[in-house]
């Protein structure tokens, strides 16, 4: 019987060795694994709907998947590409908790704040390595500034985010997250993550 430790060890290898890592995250989905302990945390994500205005892709998981396989193409021009790939799997682990309906739509305010901390929980279930599991974290954390930088909306925080990682992994990061819905537009989100870099300087 797989042990929880060598799941995350399977799923890493796949993570860094595939070019679409969907096909093993989606069939290992399927298993009473993700019954348990932290990987229940990922199977809610399959229960979790989103705006179909903007993820016409349907629930988180889904979303998931698409960001996991854009993330693969790109993952050497990252700084540290099982950091980068992790958090593309953990990026909205938030969002079971804090997506409900506001005013007739659905919202997910904070999944970013909340995910950093879930993340590490589900992590350290995992592994020892405090270091790799902060840096998840991290990138989690900031993964929705592109939005909020580019659209000037309260959120942003620059400082912050400058303070605590590289800009240039976020943009990278972002851009993975933006492609990873259906229907993305590739030439408009080259141009979102040119804005936020430019407003970050």
């Amino acid at each position: 019987m797989t042990t929880i430790q060598e799941l995350f060890y399977e799923i890493n290898n796949h993570l860094l060795e595939d070019q679409q890592p969907s096909a093993y995250l989606n069939e290992i989905s399927k298993t009473k694994l993700f019954e348990v302990y932290p990987f229940n945390m990922l199977d809610k994500l399959k229960k979790t709907e989103q705006s179909l205005k903007h993820h016409p892709e349907g629930n988180v998981w889904n979303h998931t998947m698409l960001v996991i396989d854009e993330a693969a193409k790109v993952k050497d021009i990252s700084k540290d590409k099982k950091v980068f790939m992790w958090a593309a799997l953990l990026h909205d682990i938030g969002k079971p908790d804090t997506t409900m309906i506001r005013k007739g739509r659905i919202t997910s305010y904070d999944h970013d704040k909340l995910g950093a901390e879930l993340s590490v929980r589900f992590l350290s279930e995992l592994t020892d390595d405090t270091a790799f599991v902060k840096k998840v974290s991290t990138l989690v954390r900031w993964h929705m500034q592109i939005l909020f930088v580019v659209n000037n909306l309260p959120f942003a925080d620059i400082k912050g985010m400058k303070k605590s990682i590289d800009i240039n992994e976020v943009a990278l990061f972002g851009f993975c997250d933006r492609m990873g819905r259906t229907h993305a537009e590739h030439d408009k989100e080259e141009e979102n993550i040119k804005k936020f870099l430019e407003k970050c300087k």
